[in-house]
């Protein structure tokens, strides 16, 4: 093993095919047991001997060469999870966001520019500035509901406004330039 390991650290293509084949059937068994899912665990066994290709010059040989590939075939997988769950809550947030906006809609209450640019902004800048600018509470009632210091209140309130500004801001260049445009044609 030790011998295609170094081949492989080398260039050596056979090598690497070598270690492929003896350690792909061990990876996804193991991938297969954490994901409990087949064809997420051929992809990321395949992502895993991608990396390893990558990355076998990191491999110092302190542990076995199964170990060092489980460890980057964990944190594949924890990535992973990362990565869909961030995009579940995306695509749960964009779904709360269109109700919204149908419910303001057909009760025929304002939608405005601004809840707008607000329901864009992440949820723990978003929050303080609803509680602070709508509800009319103190930072430091604030920073104790959420856990955060009243300082850490205070800016995520002010850079959330100037993130709204801005967006804002750039909305009415944008609609007074198509504006300039169409007047001059």
């Amino acid at each position: 093993m030790e011998a295609l390991i170094k081949n492989a650290k080398e260039g050596d293509h056979l090598a690497f095919a070598m270690l492929f084949k003896e350690n792909y059937p061990f990876l996804v068994k193991y991938l297969m047991k954490i994901t409990m899912n087949p064809d997420t665990a051929e992809e990321l066994a395949q992502e895993t001997m991608a990396k390893c290709v990558q990355k076998i010059n990191l491999y110092n040989g302190k542990s076995k060469f199964s170990t060092w590939l489980i460890s980057i075939a964990t944190n594949t997988y924890i990535d992973q999870c990362r990565k869909q769950k961030r995009e579940k809550n995306w695509i749960g947030q964009e779904e709360t966001y269109r109700k919204l906006k149908w419910h303001f809609e057909s009760r025929n209450e304002e939608w405005n520019d601004a809840i707008e640019a607000l329901g864009r902004l992440p949820e723990d800048v978003r929050v303080p500035i609803v509680l602070k600018h709508y509800y009319g509470y103190s930072y430091d009632e604030i920073g104790e509901w959420m856990k955060i210091s009243p300082g850490t209140v205070k800016s995520r309130v002010h850079n959330g406004i100037v993130a709204v500004r801005r967006e804002l801001k750039l909305g009415e260049e944008t609609e007074s330039h198509q504006t300039r445009s169409r007047t001059t044609k």
